[in-house]
Protein backbone atom coordinates (compact mmCIF):
# COMPACT_ATOMS: atom_id res chain seq x y z
CA UNK A 1 0.00 0.00 0.00
CA UNK A 2 1.19 3.53 -0.60
CA UNK A 3 0.80 4.28 3.09
CA UNK A 4 -1.73 7.06 2.37
CA UNK A 5 1.06 8.93 0.60
CA UNK A 6 -0.92 10.30 -2.32
CA UNK A 7 -3.43 13.17 -2.49
CA UNK A 8 -6.78 11.44 -2.28
CA UNK A 9 -8.63 14.55 -3.39
CA UNK A 10 -7.15 14.21 -6.87
CA UNK A 11 -7.74 10.49 -7.30
CA UNK A 12 -11.35 9.71 -6.34
CA UNK A 13 -11.97 6.10 -5.57
CA UNK A 14 -13.49 4.05 -8.34
CA UNK A 15 -14.03 0.38 -8.64
CA UNK A 16 -11.41 -0.54 -11.25
CA UNK A 17 -12.08 -4.12 -12.04
CA UNK A 18 -10.96 -5.16 -15.47
CA UNK A 19 -11.63 -8.81 -16.24
CA UNK A 20 -11.86 -11.10 -19.18
CA UNK A 21 -14.30 -14.01 -19.47
CA UNK A 22 -13.26 -17.62 -19.01
CA UNK A 23 -12.91 -19.67 -22.19
CA UNK A 24 -13.56 -23.41 -22.17
CA UNK A 25 -14.00 -25.29 -25.43
CA UNK A 26 -14.58 -29.09 -25.42
CA UNK A 27 -13.95 -31.27 -28.46
CA UNK A 28 -15.79 -34.48 -29.17
CA UNK A 29 -13.66 -37.32 -30.36
CA UNK A 30 -14.99 -39.59 -33.07
CA UNK A 31 -13.56 -41.88 -35.65
CA UNK A 32 -14.61 -43.47 -38.83
CA UNK A 33 -13.40 -46.61 -40.54
CA UNK A 34 -14.33 -49.28 -43.08
CA UNK A 35 -17.27 -51.54 -42.51
CA UNK A 36 -16.68 -55.24 -41.84
CA UNK A 37 -17.91 -58.29 -39.95
CA UNK A 38 -15.75 -60.58 -37.87
CA UNK A 39 -15.18 -63.87 -39.61
CA UNK A 40 -16.42 -62.65 -43.01
CA UNK A 41 -14.88 -60.94 -45.99
CA UNK A 42 -15.68 -57.22 -46.26
CA UNK A 43 -17.04 -56.08 -49.59
CA UNK A 44 -15.99 -52.57 -50.68
CA UNK A 45 -18.67 -50.26 -52.04
CA UNK A 46 -18.00 -48.46 -55.32
CA UNK A 47 -16.04 -45.21 -54.76
CA UNK A 48 -17.33 -42.01 -56.29
CA UNK A 49 -16.22 -38.38 -56.10
CA UNK A 50 -19.25 -37.57 -53.97
CA UNK A 51 -18.61 -40.28 -51.38
CA UNK A 52 -14.92 -39.40 -51.23
CA UNK A 53 -15.71 -35.74 -50.51
CA UNK A 54 -18.28 -36.70 -47.91
CA UNK A 55 -15.82 -38.99 -46.16
CA UNK A 56 -13.14 -36.29 -46.12
CA UNK A 57 -15.54 -33.73 -44.68
CA UNK A 58 -16.64 -36.12 -41.95
CA UNK A 59 -13.03 -36.87 -41.05
CA UNK A 60 -12.23 -33.16 -40.84
CA UNK A 61 -15.13 -32.43 -38.50
CA UNK A 62 -14.61 -35.42 -36.24
CA UNK A 63 -10.81 -35.47 -36.02
CA UNK A 64 -9.52 -35.12 -32.45
CA UNK A 65 -8.27 -31.61 -31.48
CA UNK A 66 -6.69 -30.25 -28.32
CA UNK A 67 -9.05 -28.08 -26.26
CA UNK A 68 -7.59 -24.71 -25.27
CA UNK A 69 -6.77 -24.37 -21.60
CA UNK A 70 -9.10 -22.34 -19.41
CA UNK A 71 -7.73 -18.97 -18.30
CA UNK A 72 -6.69 -18.88 -14.66
CA UNK A 73 -8.65 -16.28 -12.62
CA UNK A 74 -6.06 -13.89 -11.17
CA UNK A 75 -6.37 -10.70 -9.12
CA UNK A 76 -3.85 -7.86 -8.75
CA UNK A 77 -4.44 -5.37 -5.92
CA UNK A 78 -3.11 -2.01 -7.12
CA UNK A 79 -1.40 0.36 -4.69
CA UNK A 80 -3.72 3.27 -5.50
CA UNK A 81 -6.65 4.21 -7.68
CA UNK A 82 -6.25 3.65 -11.44
CA UNK A 83 -3.53 5.95 -12.83
CA UNK A 84 -0.56 5.99 -15.23
CA UNK A 85 1.63 4.52 -12.48
CA UNK A 86 -0.26 1.30 -13.35
CA UNK A 87 0.14 1.82 -17.10
CA UNK A 88 1.91 -1.48 -17.70
CA UNK A 89 -0.89 -3.48 -16.09
CA UNK A 90 -3.64 -1.72 -18.01
CA UNK A 91 -1.67 -2.18 -21.22
CA UNK A 92 -1.32 -5.91 -20.48
CA UNK A 93 -5.10 -6.16 -20.05
CA UNK A 94 -6.01 -3.99 -23.04
CA UNK A 95 -3.62 -5.71 -25.45
CA UNK A 96 -4.39 -9.23 -24.23
CA UNK A 97 -0.91 -9.99 -22.88
CA UNK A 98 -2.33 -11.57 -19.72
CA UNK A 99 -4.78 -13.67 -21.76
CA UNK A 100 -1.96 -14.82 -24.02
CA UNK A 101 -0.14 -15.93 -20.86
CA UNK A 102 -3.16 -17.95 -19.73
CA UNK A 103 -4.40 -15.52 -17.07
CA UNK A 104 -7.78 -13.83 -16.59
CA UNK A 105 -6.53 -10.79 -14.66
CA UNK A 106 -8.71 -8.48 -12.59
CA UNK A 107 -7.18 -5.13 -11.58
CA UNK A 108 -8.59 -4.02 -8.22
CA UNK A 109 -7.93 -0.47 -6.96
CA UNK A 110 -6.06 0.27 -3.77
CA UNK A 111 -6.37 3.38 -1.64
CA UNK A 112 -5.79 4.73 1.88
CA UNK A 113 -7.97 2.07 3.49
CA UNK A 114 -6.69 -0.88 1.43
CA UNK A 115 -3.84 -3.11 2.61
CA UNK A 116 -2.60 -4.98 -0.43
CA UNK A 117 -0.16 -7.01 1.65
CA UNK A 118 -2.87 -8.35 3.96
CA UNK A 119 -5.28 -9.08 1.11
CA UNK A 120 -2.68 -11.07 -0.81
CA UNK A 121 -1.52 -12.85 2.34
CA UNK A 122 -5.11 -13.89 3.06
CA UNK A 123 -5.37 -15.57 -0.33
CA UNK A 124 -8.11 -13.25 -1.60
CA UNK A 125 -5.76 -12.03 -4.34
CA UNK A 126 -2.74 -13.61 -5.98
CA UNK A 127 -0.64 -10.47 -6.53
CA UNK A 128 -0.30 -6.98 -5.07
CA UNK A 129 1.66 -3.74 -5.36
CA UNK A 130 3.47 -1.90 -2.56
CA UNK A 131 6.60 0.13 -1.96
CA UNK A 132 9.75 -1.81 -1.18
CA UNK A 133 9.97 -0.64 2.43
CA UNK A 134 6.34 -1.70 3.01
CA UNK A 135 7.24 -5.21 1.90
CA UNK A 136 10.16 -5.35 4.35
CA UNK A 137 7.92 -4.15 7.18
CA UNK A 138 5.20 -6.65 6.26
CA UNK A 139 7.65 -9.54 6.35
CA UNK A 140 8.89 -8.43 9.79
CA UNK A 141 5.25 -8.58 10.91
CA UNK A 142 5.05 -12.19 9.78
CA UNK A 143 3.37 -11.69 6.41
CA UNK A 144 5.12 -14.15 4.03
CA UNK A 145 5.22 -12.08 0.83
CA UNK A 146 7.98 -11.90 -1.77
CA UNK A 147 8.80 -9.12 -4.26
CA UNK A 148 8.86 -10.47 -7.84
CA UNK A 149 9.36 -7.31 -9.97
CA UNK A 150 9.15 -3.54 -9.72
CA UNK A 151 7.31 -1.02 -11.86
CA UNK A 152 9.56 1.89 -10.85
CA UNK A 153 13.32 1.76 -10.40
CA UNK A 154 13.22 4.90 -8.25
CA UNK A 155 10.43 6.31 -6.12
CA UNK A 156 8.88 9.58 -7.37
CA UNK A 157 7.91 10.44 -3.79
CA UNK A 158 9.15 13.84 -2.61
CA UNK A 159 8.72 16.72 -0.18
CA UNK A 160 7.34 19.94 -1.64
CA UNK A 161 8.19 23.38 -0.21
CA UNK A 162 7.45 27.00 -1.10
CA UNK A 163 10.24 28.61 -3.10
CA UNK A 164 10.37 31.67 -0.86
CA UNK A 165 10.67 29.58 2.34
CA UNK A 166 14.47 29.56 2.29
CA UNK A 167 14.65 25.76 2.02
CA UNK A 168 17.38 24.35 -0.20
CA UNK A 169 18.13 20.93 1.26
CA UNK A 170 16.78 18.33 3.69
CA UNK A 171 18.87 19.82 6.49
CA UNK A 172 16.84 23.06 6.24
CA UNK A 173 13.59 21.50 7.49
CA UNK A 174 14.04 22.38 11.16
CA UNK A 175 11.53 25.04 12.24
CA UNK A 176 9.06 24.10 9.50
CA UNK A 177 5.80 22.16 9.53
CA UNK A 178 6.08 18.94 7.55
CA UNK A 179 2.91 17.12 6.51
CA UNK A 180 3.75 13.41 6.37
CA UNK A 181 1.90 10.14 6.90
CA UNK A 182 2.38 8.54 10.28
CA UNK A 183 3.59 5.33 8.61
CA UNK A 184 6.13 7.10 6.38
CA UNK A 185 9.40 5.21 6.88
CA UNK A 186 11.28 7.74 4.74
CA UNK A 187 10.53 10.42 7.32
CA UNK A 188 12.05 8.35 10.13
CA UNK A 189 15.19 8.03 8.03
CA UNK A 190 15.36 11.74 7.23
CA UNK A 191 14.81 12.83 10.83
CA UNK A 192 17.77 10.80 12.03
CA UNK A 193 20.15 11.49 9.15
CA UNK A 194 19.56 15.26 9.04
CA UNK A 195 18.92 15.75 12.78
CA UNK A 196 15.46 17.22 12.27
CA UNK A 197 14.56 17.42 15.95
CA UNK A 198 12.93 20.83 15.50
CA UNK A 199 10.86 20.00 12.45
CA UNK A 200 7.16 20.02 13.34
CA UNK A 201 5.58 16.80 12.13
CA UNK A 202 2.00 17.33 10.98
CA UNK A 203 -0.66 14.77 10.06
CA UNK A 204 -0.88 14.28 6.33
CA UNK A 205 -4.53 14.20 5.23
CA UNK A 206 -4.10 13.69 1.52
CA UNK A 207 -5.04 17.32 0.85
CA UNK A 208 -2.76 20.09 -0.46
CA UNK A 209 -4.74 22.95 1.07
CA UNK A 210 -2.73 23.12 4.32
CA UNK A 211 0.51 23.30 2.37
CA UNK A 212 -0.79 25.87 -0.11
CA UNK A 213 -2.00 28.19 2.68
CA UNK A 214 1.16 28.01 4.80
CA UNK A 215 4.29 29.44 3.16
CA UNK A 216 6.54 27.77 5.74
CA UNK A 217 5.06 24.29 5.42
CA UNK A 218 6.15 21.25 3.44
CA UNK A 219 4.11 18.29 2.27
CA UNK A 220 4.80 14.86 0.93
CA UNK A 221 3.66 13.96 -2.56
CA UNK A 222 4.69 12.48 -5.88
CA UNK A 223 6.54 14.41 -8.59
CA UNK A 224 4.43 12.53 -11.14
CA UNK A 225 1.17 14.10 -9.92
CA UNK A 226 1.22 16.91 -7.33
CA UNK A 227 3.20 19.37 -9.50
CA UNK A 228 0.41 19.28 -12.09
CA UNK A 229 -2.09 20.52 -9.51
CA UNK A 230 0.29 23.04 -7.94
CA UNK A 231 1.06 24.50 -11.36
CA UNK A 232 -2.65 24.91 -12.03
CA UNK A 233 -2.99 26.77 -8.73
CA UNK A 234 0.03 28.89 -9.66
CA UNK A 235 1.94 27.89 -6.53
CA UNK A 236 5.68 28.47 -6.73
CA UNK A 237 7.27 25.43 -5.16
CA UNK A 238 10.49 23.49 -4.87
CA UNK A 239 11.03 19.74 -4.66
CA UNK A 240 13.21 17.49 -2.54
CA UNK A 241 13.12 14.00 -4.07
CA UNK A 242 13.21 11.40 -1.31
CA UNK A 243 15.71 9.26 -3.21
CA UNK A 244 18.17 12.16 -3.15
CA UNK A 245 18.26 11.92 0.65
CA UNK A 246 19.84 8.48 0.34
CA UNK A 247 16.58 6.62 0.96
CA UNK A 248 16.32 4.94 -2.44
CA UNK A 249 13.51 2.39 -2.37
CA UNK A 250 11.84 0.56 -5.23
CA UNK A 251 8.30 1.85 -5.79
CA UNK A 252 5.25 0.08 -7.14
CA UNK A 253 6.75 -3.34 -6.39
CA UNK A 254 4.82 -6.43 -7.47
CA UNK A 255 4.64 -9.18 -4.88
CA UNK A 256 3.03 -12.51 -4.15
CA UNK A 257 3.19 -15.08 -1.36
CA UNK A 258 5.81 -17.70 -0.66
CA UNK A 259 3.02 -20.28 -1.03
CA UNK A 260 2.08 -19.02 -4.50
CA UNK A 261 5.69 -19.25 -5.65
CA UNK A 262 6.02 -22.79 -4.27
CA UNK A 263 2.71 -24.13 -5.62
CA UNK A 264 2.16 -22.14 -8.83
CA UNK A 265 5.52 -20.89 -10.16
CA UNK A 266 4.19 -21.13 -13.73
CA UNK A 267 1.43 -18.63 -12.95
CA UNK A 268 3.87 -16.27 -11.24
CA UNK A 269 6.17 -16.42 -14.25
CA UNK A 270 3.27 -15.84 -16.63
CA UNK A 271 2.11 -12.80 -14.62
CA UNK A 272 5.57 -11.23 -14.41
CA UNK A 273 6.40 -11.72 -18.07
CA UNK A 274 3.05 -10.34 -19.25
CA UNK A 275 3.37 -7.36 -16.88
CA UNK A 276 6.85 -6.53 -18.16
CA UNK A 277 5.54 -6.80 -21.71
CA UNK A 278 2.74 -4.43 -20.75
CA UNK A 279 5.17 -1.85 -19.36
CA UNK A 280 7.37 -2.05 -22.44
CA UNK A 281 4.27 -1.44 -24.56
CA UNK A 282 3.05 1.44 -22.39
CA UNK A 283 6.42 3.16 -22.75
CA UNK A 284 5.76 3.92 -26.42
CA UNK A 285 1.95 3.77 -26.49
CA UNK A 286 0.80 5.57 -23.34
CA UNK A 287 -1.51 7.80 -25.38
CA UNK A 288 -3.38 4.69 -26.54
CA UNK A 289 -3.66 3.15 -23.05
CA UNK A 290 -4.48 6.25 -20.95
CA UNK A 291 -8.12 6.45 -22.13
CA UNK A 292 -8.53 2.87 -20.93
CA UNK A 293 -7.21 3.90 -17.50
CA UNK A 294 -9.56 6.89 -17.49
CA UNK A 295 -12.54 4.54 -17.85
CA UNK A 296 -11.65 3.23 -14.39
CA UNK A 297 -10.92 6.66 -12.92
CA UNK A 298 -13.15 9.14 -14.84
CA UNK A 299 -12.29 12.12 -12.62
CA UNK A 300 -8.60 12.01 -13.58
CA UNK A 301 -8.24 14.01 -16.79
CA UNK A 302 -6.23 12.89 -19.79
CA UNK A 303 -4.09 16.02 -19.50
CA UNK A 304 -3.01 14.99 -16.01
CA UNK A 305 -2.47 11.41 -17.18
CA UNK A 306 -0.23 12.70 -19.95
CA UNK A 307 1.79 14.67 -17.40
CA UNK A 308 2.15 11.61 -15.14
CA UNK A 309 3.05 9.25 -17.97
CA UNK A 310 5.82 11.49 -19.28
CA UNK A 311 7.20 12.18 -15.80
CA UNK A 312 7.34 8.53 -14.78
CA UNK A 313 9.35 7.29 -17.77
CA UNK A 314 12.76 7.89 -16.21
CA UNK A 315 11.58 6.35 -12.94
CA UNK A 316 10.34 3.20 -14.70
CA UNK A 317 12.92 2.69 -17.42
CA UNK A 318 16.02 4.42 -16.07
CA UNK A 319 18.63 3.16 -13.63
CA UNK A 320 19.36 -0.55 -13.73
CA UNK A 321 16.48 -1.14 -16.15
CA UNK A 322 18.54 0.35 -18.98
CA UNK A 323 21.05 -2.49 -18.91
CA UNK A 324 19.17 -5.24 -17.07
CA UNK A 325 15.61 -4.83 -18.33
CA UNK A 326 12.21 -3.58 -17.19
CA UNK A 327 11.22 -4.64 -13.67
CA UNK A 328 14.71 -5.60 -12.51
CA UNK A 329 15.74 -5.39 -8.83
CA UNK A 330 19.15 -5.89 -7.23
CA UNK A 331 20.30 -7.46 -4.00
CA UNK A 332 22.44 -4.41 -3.16
CA UNK A 333 19.47 -2.02 -3.28
CA UNK A 334 17.30 -4.24 -1.10
CA UNK A 335 20.05 -4.77 1.45
CA UNK A 336 20.74 -1.04 1.69
CA UNK A 337 17.10 -0.15 2.42
CA UNK A 338 16.80 -2.97 4.95
CA UNK A 339 19.92 -1.71 6.73
CA UNK A 340 18.55 1.85 6.83
CA UNK A 341 15.26 0.69 8.32
CA UNK A 342 17.04 -1.26 11.03
CA UNK A 343 19.21 1.75 11.88
CA UNK A 344 16.18 4.00 12.43
CA UNK A 345 14.23 1.36 14.34
CA UNK A 346 11.51 0.67 11.77
CA UNK A 347 12.80 -2.90 11.53
CA UNK A 348 14.03 -4.82 14.56
CA UNK A 349 16.47 -7.01 12.67
CA UNK A 350 17.71 -7.97 9.23
CA UNK A 351 16.76 -11.15 7.46
CA UNK A 352 18.12 -13.10 4.50
CA UNK A 353 17.42 -10.69 1.65
CA UNK A 354 17.10 -13.61 -0.76
CA UNK A 355 13.82 -14.42 0.98
CA UNK A 356 12.53 -10.87 0.44
CA UNK A 357 12.75 -10.69 -3.34
CA UNK A 358 13.48 -12.78 -6.41
CA UNK A 359 14.24 -12.05 -10.07
CA UNK A 360 13.76 -15.65 -11.22
CA UNK A 361 10.49 -14.87 -12.99
CA UNK A 362 11.71 -11.82 -14.95
CA UNK A 363 12.30 -12.34 -18.67
CA UNK A 364 15.96 -12.54 -19.63
CA UNK A 365 17.25 -9.52 -21.48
Amino acid sequence: MKSFDRAISFFPKRQAIVSAGLVLVMSMLAGCGSSGTSGTTATSAPTTAATTAATAAAAATTAPSAAPKALVPTTLILNWFAEPEHGGNFAAVAKGFYKDAGLDVTLTPGGPQVSSTQIVASGKAQFGMANGDDILVARQEGIPIVAIATSLQKSPQALFYHKDSGIKDFSDLNGHKVYVASTASFWQYMKKKYKLDNAQEMKYTGQLVNFVNDKNALTQGYVTSEPFTLDQQKVEYGTLLNADSGYNIYAGVYFTTEKMIAEHPDQVKAFVEATVKGWDYYKDHWEEINPFIKEKNPDMGLDMMKYSALKEMDFAFGGDAVALGTGIMTKERWEEVQKQLVEVGVLKKTEDINKVFTTQFLPKK
